[in-house]
C-alpha cells in the first residue's frame, strides 16, 4: 500500500459513500493507492482474506480515468418492515410522493437541524412482501448534503402517514451508482474494468 508523504505518512485509502450507522450494506466502495502494480485479482483475494466473516471483499479493478466519487450519484436501499402490512405501506409511499416538501429533524453535531427530504428521493415502491409477510420498500436517493438516509424517509412517512412501526425497520444498502434518466442506478465501475477478451 502506498502511503502519503509528510511528518505522519497514512495509508492512502479513501472511503466513498459509506453507509449510515445502524444499516447494512452490499453495496460500498473504497479506493486503495499502491506503491507498485499489483494483479487485481490475487489482490482482492489477499485482502478478503484478511478481512473477518461477514465482510467480503467482492472484486478489485484498477482505476481509470475519472472520479469514482463523482459517479456515486444514488443508492439503492431495501427496507423491510416487520408488522406492517402492505396496505399500510401503500398508503405510506403514495403519501410521501404526493408530498411537494418533507421537513424532517435530525440531530446533527451541531444540534438539530430541518431538512427537507423529498428533492432526494428519486424513486419510492413497495416491493412484494416477505416469506414472513413483512412490508419491503425500495428507495432509491440522491447522494446529497446532507445525506439523507432511510431513517430520515420512515421519519417523514410518520410525519405524513403516521406510519410508525413497533419493531425496528431493516435497512440494507443494495447498490450506488450513477444515476440515469429513467431513475436507475448503474455499476459504477464498470468504466474501469478491462474490455471482456475478443473470442477466438
Amino acid at each position: 500500500m502506498a502511503y502519503s508523504g509528510g511528518f505522519r505518512p497514512h495509508p492512502r485509502i479513501s472511503y466513498l459513500g459509506a453507509a449510515p450507522t445502524g444499516v447494512a450494506s452490499e453495496a460500498e466502495y473504497l479506493e486503495i493507492g499502491l506503491a507498485e502494480e499489483r494483479d487485481p485479482a490475487q489482490l482482492c483475494s489477499a485482502i478478503d482474506a484478511a478481512l473477518p466473516d461477514g465482510l467480503d471483499l467482492l472484486e478489485a479493478v484498477p482505476a481509470g480515468a475519472g472520479s469514482l466519487a463523482d459517479r456515486l450519484q444514488a443508492s439503492v436501499w431495501r427496507v423491510e418492515l416487520p408488522h406492517v402490512s402492505s396496505a399500510t405501506l401503500a398508503a405510506a409511499v403514495d403519501a410521501v410522493l404526493e408530498a411537494t416538501e418533507l421537513p424532517v429533524e435530525r440531530r446533527t453535531k451541531d444540534g438539530r437541524r430541518i431538512i427537507d427530504v423529498r428533492p432526494a428521493i428519486v424513486t419510492l415502491r413497495q416491493r412484494a412482501a416477505g416469506p414472513d409477510q413483512r412490508a419491503i420498500m425500495e428507495l432509491v436517493v440522491r447522494q446529497a448534503t446532507p445525506a439523507v438516509r432511510p431513517d430520515d424517509v420512515l421519519a417523514a412517512m410518520r410525519i405524513v402517514a403516521g406510519l410508525a412501526p413497533d419493531v425496528p425497520p431493516h435497512a440494507v444498502r443494495v447498490a450506488q451508482g450513477p444515476l440515469d434518466e429513467t431513475g436507475t442506478v448503474s455499476d459504477p465501475l464498470a468504466p474501469d474494468r478491462p474490455p471482456a477478451a475478443a473470442a477466438p
